[in-house]
């Protein structure tokens, strides 16, 4: 493949030789059908922004071996640091690139969250003026690799999706110029159906 080149819609396989092979994908994803592969520099880029392909068991290996050294709480925020810088950088970015208001921007940031596989977002409540935020995401891919690798669901005595929590915070945070407060009031990983995010502005 070229350097720089689309991957429009499929993806490339080794064959036995070492070369490779074009498979056709799914078109119905937006991320994966604009996704540059950038063979030289070794980079997947979706308009200008390099992305990473990781296991989310490695992040959450991550996580708790924070939270084993500093706690849960301040883990939590530590990773929620994260999610907030590429929520806020990524909400502008691609408002700038696609021309959105506030509100596709939004729309467009929770369904690039499922089709990179974080889950399912669904906007459940979306206030421009006062910035009220509510979403809910199904099979999140961190709650569930979390729960995967505890002993009981009863064990998890808190919500475990900073990254997600950090996103949408910083993604009202960069699309209303403002300070906000971010939770999660529901997460899988405590045995609850799905995920709920709740952010809102603070005057």
């Amino acid at each position: 493949m070229d350097r720089g080149r689309s991957c429009a819609g499929r993806i490339d396989r080794p064959d036995h030789g070492g070369r490779f092979v074009l498979y056709q994908a799914n078109m119905d994803n937006s991320i994966l059908s604009e996704l540059q592969w950038d063979a030289d520099g070794g980079a997947l880029i979706f308009k200008g922004v390099r992305y990473l392909l990781i296991r989310p068991e490695t992040l959450v290996q991550f996580q708790k071996a924070v939270e084993a050294e500093v706690g849960a709480e301040y883990a939590g925020e530590l990773l929620y640091a994260g999610g907030f810088t590429g929520g806020q950088l990524s909400g502008k970015r691609y408002q700038e690139a696609f021309g959105f208001t506030e509100r596709q921007a939004v729309e467009f940031m929770c369904r690039m969250g499922g089709e990179i596989g974080w889950g399912r977002f669904e906007v459940k409540r979306l206030e421009i003026v006062d910035w009220r935020l509510e979403v809910e995401v199904h099979n999140s891919v961190f709650a569930r690799a979390y729960r995967n690798q505890q002993s009981a669901i009863s064990d998890q005595q808190s919500a475990v999706c900073h990254l997600i929590r950090g996103v949408l915070g910083g993604l009202v945070a960069g699309l209303s110029d403002g300070q906000v407060r971010a939770r999660e009031t529901q997460c899988l990983a405590q045995g609850d159906a799905h995920c709920r995010f709740e952010v809102e502005g603070i005057a």
